[in-house]
């Protein structure tokens, strides 16, 4: 069972979200949140697989209650939002968010983020995917001070990797392209965020495109 928390100030979303979770024989709502607050408090004290974080809430916002959240271990994050505005993706994925979708995600979709993120792979909805990319693509980038020398540490296959995580490639996607294993892609990839003290793949998406590999 993939065990959720549920962080969403308005009552009538939260329920609608909860009920969608519970439709699914493989996930279990372990409790509900009403804002960053309680939504790291209860994370504390659940300790569920993975928590779908609304941005705007009172008290504490997503991104600072997700940071805290991954800084201690908690649980990945989901952040759920009706805003694909650069800000928040990027404070987000900072903060150690492993995926990031809109509020206006069909119910089969946000299951299948939901099981996608629990697997350790990151997640970004392909709108804010698109926007991400441009938002490089037209530079400078916002993380022109990332030093290319943390690179150094990876071997030639890691930066490989690195690479086409940049790209919002799935495990499976990168196999294919690099003709491994799956399962050898995986260990490739926790090394990588291993020596580049990343928290999620999708922080290590940003970094990639932040310098350009």
């Amino acid at each position: 069972m993939i065990r959720v928390l549920v962080a969403e100030d308005q009552s009538a979303v939260r329920a609608g979200l909860v009920l969608i979770l519970r439709s699914a024989p493989d996930i279990e709502v372990v409790g509900e949140a009403a804002d960053g607050e309680q939504a790291v408090s209860l994370a504390r004290e659940s300790r569920p697989d993975l928590v779908l974080m609304d941005i705007q809430m009172p008290r504490l916002d997503g991104v600072s209650a997700t940071r805290e959240i991954v800084a201690e271990g908690l649980a990945d994050v989901l952040v759920l939002t009706t805003f694909d505005l650069d800000e928040y993706v990027f404070g987000a994925l900072r903060a150690g968010a492993s995926g990031f979708l809109l509020k206006n995600t069909e119910a089969a979709d946000l299951l299948e983020a939901v099981r996608t993120v629990a697997r350790g792979e990151g997640l970004i909805a392909p709108a804010v995917t698109r926007r991400l990319i441009a938002e490089f693509a037209s530079g400078p980038a916002r993380g022109a001070g990332a030093d290319p020398a943390v690179l150094d540490t990876l071997t030639r296959r890691e930066r490989e990797v690195f690479s086409c995580l940049g790209e919002g490639l799935s495990n499976a996607d990168i196999a294919n392209r690099l003709d491994m294993a799956e399962a050898t892609v995986k260990t490739h990839v926790s090394r990588l965020l291993g020596k580049l003290e990343l928290r999620s793949r999708v922080q290590a998406a940003v970094l990639a495109k932040e310098l350009r590999v």
